[in-house]
């Protein structure tokens, strides 16, 4: 249903027309932060938009670029917020597909340098994968500290304990040409309630690169990688069959747009319909706009009454 040529539409629907959209895909990807919920408040509605289309038999998944929580800690946030039928096998957190980047595919022998949340390390080692542990003394620097003689893997994500110490070992393991770099998104910022902003896993990636000289593979959104996992749980998956719906252009709206998928913006995240309108008036790169718009959400449920109304 996406426009193949020419601009976007970049247009709001409600009612019968996403009524429409939902019964002719099999698969729902939703982002989290911005769309589900702001922290620990869910968005009016969205609960009951999530279990109403699990309960029609909908594919529905989860795709996150937020790695500070492994997906058993996501699982009990989404039971928590009302959520009720989301299982673990639903959630593509950046933390998770990164850990399965470094065991399937690059098939790491030896440890990973994690920048990152302790919710980063979980999943790692849940996969398997061997990190190298923080033992320095508090008054450790980059000219005595202890530097690991097996890294074969930066990991860089969201790392409210950041140091600088931390962002000097990473330097130093990177001078190794055969030591990976990667970066579970490069997410350069995010809201607070409050309307400051929390600096993302995108600007340490930037610190990095300017410091190693090298360029990070992103694994999360809006890189392909993360379909591919979901791909690979889902066999037979058809990207004309998806819908990614998201609160950001930058991220969610060129993920789906990389993957093949339709794309629905969310109002009550990042992005706003504005900046949608200045992208698709212009032909720089319409991969950051949306073929659909909502306000929210909830303006599903109103297609699920009309479908009940007309099965009675």
């Amino acid at each position: 249903m996406a426009a193949t040529i020419g601009l976007k539409a970049c247009r709001k629907i409600r009612g019968a027309q996403i009524r429409g959209l939902l019964e002719a895909k099999d698969f729902i990807l939703f982002d989290c932060d911005g769309v589900l919920w702001h922290g620990e408040k869910a968005v009016a509605g969205a609960a009951q938009v999530v279990n109403s289309l699990m309960s029609r038999g909908k594919n529905v998944v989860f795709v996150t670029n937020n790695s500070t929580r492994p997906r058993d800690k996501y699982v009990h946030k989404f039971y928590r917020l009302g959520f009720t039928a989301v299982a673990l096998e639903h959630i593509f957190s950046s933390s998770y597909c990164s850990a399965l980047y470094l065991r399937d595919v690059a098939k790491l022998r030896g440890q990973v340098f994690v920048v990152g949340c302790d919710g980063l390390r979980d999943e790692l080692r849940e996969a398997g994968i061997p990190c190298v542990e923080e033992v320095d003394e508090p008054d450790a620097t980059i000219y005595d500290c202890a530097l690991a003689t097996d890294v074969k893997a930066v990991l860089v994500g969201h790392d409210d304990k950041l140091t600088f110490l931390k962002l000097a070992k990473a330097s130093c393991y990177l001078k190794d040409p055969n030591c990976l770099f990667l970066a579970t998104d490069n997410d350069p910022w995010h809201p607070l309630s409050s309307g400051r902003i929390l600096p993302g896993s995108g600007s340490l990636m930037a610190a990095l690169e300017v410091a190693s000289g090298r360029k990070a593979t992103v694994i999360g959104k809006p890189s392909r990688y993360m379909f591919e996992c979901i791909s690979r749980q889902f066999p037979g998956m058809d990207p004309a069959q998806c819908l990614m719906v998201g609160d950001r252009l930058e991220t969610d709206m060129v993920f789906g747009s990389n993957c093949g998928l339709d794309t629905m913006l969310t109002l009550t995240g990042v992005s706003q319909m504005d900046e949608a309108h200045q992208y698709g008036n212009s032909e720089v790169d319409q991969s950051l706009v949306p073929d659909y718009v909502v306000d929210t959400i909830a303006d599903f449920l109103p297609a699920f009454e009309e479908v009940e109304e007309q099965s009675n």
